[in-house]
This record gives structure tokens, sequence and C-alpha cells, in this order.
């Protein structure tokens, strides 16, 4: 069975009545499980088409959401509100607008760590927890490596051009195919004046000038995340280290990581065994 992706949107009610987020959806809302699949800072919902097909096909319902300002979902007005703690309230109001108390979240590097504070919480619809490549801890250096590339607001002659960039800035993603490279460019792109853009607004690097200044650290946060929680770390990951993977092992959630060779930051959820990796942690018959 196959099961097609729905692109949709909804704007959302007071106090963001502003906002409008897209969205990417796989199977039936009648499934009786709903997986949230949340991108990376620069990124968009079509990193997940692979994996929510194979999720989807099992049986669940799959959505992937554009974040503001990124993939379809319109820019921000006011660029000092692309933080986490913003895109978490968006995300919790988006939820209800569409009647979800309960989701298995998968969250990529941002997407984690905005998954990991909402898990946090008291009342929160997290059932599981899959993150990855991010931990509580992320280490100044890293977010310098990040920063390079943050919101840079560079014009291609073509799409190729475009697709070279990805390749280079993401190359830890790993050893993706050509078509996987092409899927990925394509879905990352707007074009304006016959020239090829990146997918998101580039004053999502407004509130981050100072990032690369400070170690992230959210170890209060992860002490408190009480759900059953997944860590996909690769093993060259300059943002999740491997003691850092260690200690989530070891406290709050007492995550199962699992380390994949030969990938940097971050897996691209693209590959057959990585999907087969989530699919069984998520418990999902084949």
């Amino acid at each position: 069975m196959t099961n097609h992706p729905a692109l949709k949107s909804v704007r959302l009610p007071a106090p963001y009545a502003d906002v409008e987020l897209a969205f990417t959806e796989w199977g039936p809302a009648a499934a009786g499980r709903t997986v949230l699949c949340v991108h990376g800072l620069t990124r968009n919902s079509r990193d997940f088409d692979e994996l929510a097909q194979a999720l989807s096909d099992r049986g669940a319902r799959v959505i992937a959401v554009d974040i503001a300002g990124r993939g379809r979902s319109p820019w921000l007005q006011d660029p000092t509100q692309y933080t986490n703690a913003t895109y978490a309230a968006h995300l919790t109001t988006f939820l209800s607008t569409q009647g979800l108390t309960e989701v298995d979240w998968i969250g990529t590097s941002m997407g984690g760590l905005i998954g990991m504070s909402l898990a946090a919480q008291p009342a929160h619809p997290i059932r599981r927890l899959a993150l990855n490549d991010v931990g509580p801890f992320v280490p100044a250096a890293a977010l310098g490596q990040i920063k390079q590339y943050l919101g840079l607001d560079l014009t291609f002659d073509s799409l190729a051009d475009l697709e070279g960039h990805l390749r280079l800035i993401h190359a830890g993603f790993g050893n993706l195919t050509d078509e996987q490279w092409h899927h990925l460019a394509k879905h990352s792109a707007r074009q304006t004046d016959g020239h090829w853009k990146l997918g998101y607004d580039p004053a999502i690097r407004v509130p981050y000038e100072d990032l690369a200044v400070h170690d992230v650290d959210m170890w209060a946060v992860w002490d408190s995340i009480t759900c059953p929680t997944f860590v996909l770390r690769g093993q060259d990951s300059p943002v999740l280290t491997a003691e850092t993977a260690a200690d989530m092992e070891r406290r709050g959630p007492l995550a199962k990581v699992v380390e994949l060779e030969g990938i940097g930051h971050a897996p691209a959820l693209m590959t057959r065994d990585q999907i087969e990796i989530v699919g069984r942690w998520l418990d999902l018959p084949a």
C-alpha cells in the first residue's frame, strides 16, 4: 500500500492568529497512532517524505510541519520571534487545531530541542520522543559551525547549484543517492527573479546573533522528561557528542541510544536501515 502525501495548511487561533503553518500529511486521520515530525533549523517538512511514507504504510498517520519561516509556512513579521519557545507554542496550538492530544514525536536537531522542552512539561502530548542527533547539551563549537550557514541569503543560478551547496553544508546527512539529494534541493528552494534561493526566511538568524558564544545546556529539562525516549546519533556528529549521548542513557528518561557509523549531523532518515530503526522503536509492525 502506498499513501500519498497531502499538502495542507492551517491558520492558528489567537494569540497566534497571524501565524499560518503548512504541513504534509500521510495516512488516514482515523489511524490509531499519529507521528509528528519536526525538522531542523534551516530545513523543512519534506525532509521526512521517505520516513513518513514508510511509517504510514505501517498504519500510522504522519504529520510533518513546516516551522514558521521555512518551507511553505509564511515568514514571521517579527524576526525576533524565531525562537524555540515560539515554535513550541505554535506546535502546541497546532496540535489542538488537529484535535491531537497524543503523538509520537520525531525531532531532528532543532525539532528535537522543541520536543524536549514540551516533554518536560507536566501535561504534554508526547507519548514517545525520538531525537535525531541532538541532546540537552550542545557545545558552543558545534553551534559555531551551524552559524556559518544559518540564515545565508544566497542566490543560485540553477537548482543544481543550490543542490551543490546543500551537499556541502549538509555532508553530515550521510551517503545519500543523487535522487535523494535532488529531492532535498527541490523542496529547499524558492525561485525569485529567475534565480534560486534557499527556502527559508534569512531573518531566522536574527535571534541567534550570539550563537556559538555559549553552550546549550538543557540538562534540567532533560531530567524532567519521563516518557520513553530514543536517540539516533551520527557517530561523527559535533552537535551530539558521544559523552552527552552516554549521559542521556544514564539520567532523565534513560534514553535508548543508537549510533550510526559514517554519519555526522544529522542522519537524514532517508535510508532503509535508519527508517527501520525508527519504525521498530515506535513499535509499528513492518
